[in-house]
């Protein structure tokens, strides 16, 4: 057996790399968003077992919407590639074009079994430049190929030693042979007809019998005239071996998938559901279309679904008759092959097998596949292809006169493939450009317009993906992906009206809902998301409520385990305060998904609304326990933690709290909280930088500028207090607490009454019902001793509060005064009267309050719903607060208006029993202030 010289390798790996190395340039794009960007196995918090639970997706295998292609290889090389380099594009395309070339090197290898060192590397140059292969090679998901081959001519090249010197048989390369096969297997599935290539090797060329030679011996062992010879009885048991071998890999196999086929819809391959014979001659035309496309590259394209073959429904067709002569052609070559021995014979019956065998899988032939045409498929049938032009070139070569014109065919060949190949690379740079050079081969694919739909609709070209899905629904008026695009687009250019028609549309071209039956089989499970895309739509109307409810049943009833549905409903029943369904609904989809880090931290959202923090606690730990680094279960895991008020807490919600900023440095919220931590903790240095650093981040920041404020007052910093009041009252003018806390330190501190004054009136203007801002104001008149005044405010004050005991006192004390006063014949507003002194005490601030903010969820093609919620939104719980003890009275204030506050729904026991120390901390500072009045 000839030998592969380093030389051969590096002109190998140099035209490799000289074809590829714009593919490093290259992106994500098509498959490769579902199988890399979106699969949760790449990750490494993802158990390594789950490679092996789950689909080439990401999708357990028994879920009903699993595309059941089991590669847990291939998933493992990309977990690897993410291990290095996450999701830098350039790195998973380098590992590409290297086993592209590995593959190369074992072909070229395998050729040198059938042919002479010349033509053998001239099948491997045309291998290693075939246009045919970019979609293997470029598309990151192309390494199921890439892998699958390096395993089965591994695997081929093993078996080729099965047979020793003395023609008996060698075990341990038939044991090597069925290892690699199970590898080959497990990296793509057609890796397993490598046994179909091992047997025409064993039988046609290794034991050198013909196809007469097989048919004569059995004639004369049915006959009785001899049995089986020594070299026949050897090869039955090897192939026995072997054969028995691929019975279990295909019952281990079967077992995986649980004998069930996925799902594929009739867009996915119309002529599946076509009757009979149209099934049958489109399939067998298709043989032609896929043999041209080697023979003939010209023309390639990413997607070949939908109506881009017409189906052949007439025996009239022309386009039989290219399945004809296909048939007439490959039948030639096998009787060929078939009937004489000599080297001629099998070369040709090894590269027809390479053609045929590992192609059968994917020819819709034996069971339908979910797509028409791939040409990543023909990259293991693309070797045999290679070896029939290599040999016919070295017939050629052979005759004198022809020889030069042979290598000049040859030559040009490989120069215009090659640039092929290099200019095919570009297509798949983005997906945009990928769909787009795909429409200019096939106009008739609702799909392709749908795609460049999405890429547009991915740089927020709304208006102009619009167009190209509504060009989708008139190439395909039935395609309910189109309609479904065309309504989310709508909802995304805020057209509700016309994205609601859009997703009725989709909607009525569903199967009819027949109760309790199931239609696993009839539907698409992204087909089920337009009762949720238009259950999210319509449910934006308060007064639609129950009809989006009655959406999402209708998407369970047809698919119990539809899992977003129940999600979706759970976020609907959430907002419909039905706290006990919406739980419910959550447990349902648990049962579905308990390795779901956002359904525990949407429970824990419910259990919060139920009053239950502890169950809501160990719903956020859940969460965590599956995605360490969950961001909204770690900032509301760490608040729930900070609202308990048991300070064995706060080191783990300050620790949550700082992994949360690692993950968005950029949320003055997750700074404002740790700000609050450290307040309670009495860490005030800490708790000054940390609320900086939120104003920093989001200036005019309302909570962190008063709390901030409140934290200099509590340390004795006053005058660093108002420079924050300031910039606080600047942004919101109508702050109120800002303005009592401004003149509690203007008056107390700068001696400032007129400013001070000016704080109180301003809060009386905003609201004259004010009684903090009124009574201060009293206060204020006492200070600058206008008695009657005081007197009349307090009257006014009490008026609004006719049950604050600390008001008819203050009252009682001015009355005292003036009467006394009187008595004694000093003016009641003289300058020589009574002092009032400035010694009040500046009471703790106190910090209550709770919100709750949504965030936006990005949108996958085809439907308005993924991951944690529904429709455009998680449930974020994130709270903060703010508060301040006034002249004599305690208060508090929630997080910034501007920021929704859907939980303020009650307070603990805990909660009660502060407000309580608060008000008790709040009638001893009036007391204080009582003997200052009286103190004259």
């Amino acid at each position: 057996m000839a030998v592969v010289s380093w030389k051969e390798i590096l002109l190998l790996t140099g035209l490799v790399v000289g074809c590829y190395w714009n593919s490093l340039s290259c992106g994500f794009v098509f498959d490769d968003v579902s199988a890399i960007l979106d699969n949760k196995d790449l990750r490494p918090a993802t158990p390594i077992r789950n490679l092996f639970l789950n689909d080439f997706w990401g999708t357990p295998m028994a879920e009903e919407r699993s595309h059941k292609s089991y590669r847990p290889l291939t998933v493992l090389t990309f977990r690897l590639n993410y291990l290095f380099s996450e999701l830098t594009a350039a790195s998973y395309h380098l590992l590409n074009v290297v086993l592209h070339g590995v593959v190369c090197v074992l072909f070229l290898r395998v050729c040198r079994l059938f042919l002479d060192n010349t033509s053998s590397l001239v099948a491997a140059l045309l291998f290693a430049v075939h246009p045919i292969h970019t979609e293997a090679v470029t598309g990151v998901v192309g390494r199921a190929e890439l892998l699958s081959s390096i395993f089965l001519l591994a695997a081929f090249l093993a078996y080729t030693r099965s047979t020793g010197t003395d023609h008996s048989i060698v075990w341990a390369p038939i044991a090597l042979t069925v290892v690699l096969v199970a590898a080959a297997t497990l990296c793509k599935e057609q890796g397993i007809t490598v046994v179909g290539i091992c047997c025409v090797y064993e039988v046609f060329v290794a034991q050198g019998f013909t196809l007469p030679m097989l048919l004569d011996t059995l004639r004369q062992v049915l006959q009785g005239k001899d049995g089986f010879p020594y070299a026949v009885l050897q090869t039955l048991l090897k192939l026995i071996v072997l054969i028995i071998s691929t019975l279990l890999l295909v019952i281990i196999r079967v077992q995986v998938i649980q004998s069930q086929l996925p799902v594929f819809t009739r867009f996915d391959n119309p002529a599946a559901v076509s009757p009979t014979p149209t099934r049958q001659v489109t399939f067998n035309y298709l043989l032609p279309v896929n043999a041209w496309l080697l023979l003939n590259p010209s023309e390639l394209c990413c997607d070949w679904t939908m109506g881009t073959i017409p189906l052949v429904e007439s025996l009239l067709d022309l386009r039989n008759l290219a399945t004809l002569v296909f048939y007439t052609f490959l039948g030639l070559l096998a009787y060929h092959s078939l009937r004489y021995r000599h080297s001629s014979a099998k070369t040709v019956i090894m590269a027809l097998s390479f053609i045929v065998l590992p192609f059968i899988p994917a020819s819709n032939l034996f069971f339908p596949v979910g797509f028409v045409v791939a040409e990543r498929v023909l990259y293991v049938p693309s070797m045999g292809f290679c070896v029939l032009v290599a040999h016919g070139f070295k017939i050629v070569s052979h005759k004198g006169h022809l020889k030069k014109f042979s290598w000049l065919v040859i030559g040009v060949l490989l120069t215009t493939h090659a640039v092929k190949t290099f200019n095919r690379n570009w297509d798949w740079e983005s997906e945009y450009t990928l769909f787009t050079s795909a429409l200019k081969v096939n106009k008739n694919n609702a799909k392709l317009w749908n795609n460049v739909g999405h890429a547009l609709e991915n740089q927020n070209h709304y208006v102009k993906a619009l167009q190209y899905f509504l060009q989708a629904t008139r190439v395909q008026p039935d395609d309910i992906g189109a309609h479904m695009n065309v309504g989310r687009t709508y909802k995304n250019l805020n057209n509700s009206k016309e994205a609601e028609i859009a997703y009725l549309v989709a909607k009525s071209l569903m199967p009819q809902v027949i109760p309790g039956k199931k239609y696993a089989t009839r539907v698409a499970p992204n087909h089920l998301n337009v009762y949720i895309n238009l259950a999210n739509l319509i449910r934006a109307n308060e007064s639609r409520l129950e009809e989006a409810d009655q959406l999402y049943r209708q998407a369970i009833s047809m698919r119990p385990d539809f899992k977003q549905a129940y999600i979706s409903r759970g976020e609907l029943l959430l907002k419909m305060n039905k706290l006990t369904e919406a739980r419910d609904a959550y447990l349902r989809a648990l049962e579905l998904d308990r390795a779901n880090a956002d359904l525990w931290y949407n429970l824990a959202i419910v259990n919060i609304e139920m009053k239950d923090p502890s169950e809501a606690l160990k719903n956020f730990n859940h969460a965590l326990e599956l995605n360490p680094r969950h961001k909204l279960a770690l900032f509301n895991s760490a608040l729930l933690m900070q609202e308990s008020g048991d300070p064995k807490f706060w080191p783990e919600a300050n620790r949550r709290f700082l992994t949360y900023v690692e993950e968005e440095p950029e949320d003055a919220n997750g700074y404002f909280n740790l700000g609050m931590l450290a307040m309670d903790a009495n860490e005030n240095a800490a708790a000054e930088r940390w609320m900086r650093k939120a104003i920093g981040l989001q200036a005019g920041f309302r909570s962190a500028l008063f709390n901030l404020a409140l934290l200099y007052s509590q340390s004795k910093r006053e005058m660093d207090a108002l420079p924050a009041l300031d910039e606080l009252l600047r942004h919101h003018p109508e702050h109120i607490k800002g303005l009592i806390l401004k003149g509690d330190i203007l008056m107390n501190h700068k001696k400032d009454t007129d400013g001070a004054k000016a704080c109180f009136e301003q809060i009386l203007h905003m609201d004259p019902t004010n009684v903090q801002g009124k009574h201060n104001l009293c206060v204020v008149y006492f200070e600058e001793r206008d008695l009657p005044r005081a007197e009349r405010c307090l009257e006014e004050t009490l008026a609004l509060a006719p049950n604050e005991e600390y008001v008819r006192r203050h009252l009682s004390i001015v009355r005292n005064k003036m009467a006394a006063m009187s008595a004694a014949g000093q003016p009641l507003t003289s300058a020589g009267g009574a002092t009032v002194s400035a010694k009040e005490e500046k009471p703790k601030g106190v910090k209550d309050g709770g919100e709750e903010v949504a965030k936006g969820e990005k949108e996958g093609k085809g439907a308005d719903i993924v991951g944690k919620g529904a429709g455009d939104e998680k449930n974020g719980r994130k709270s903060s607060a703010e508060s301040l003890g006034g002249v004599g009275v305690d208060q508090s204030e929630s997080l910034d208006s501007s920021q929704s506050d859907k939980r303020t729904k009650g307070k603990s026991t805990k909660e009660i029993k502060d407000i309580e120390t608060k008000r008790a901390a709040a009638l001893k500072r009036l007391e204080e202030i009582e003997r200052i009045l009286s103190g004259d």
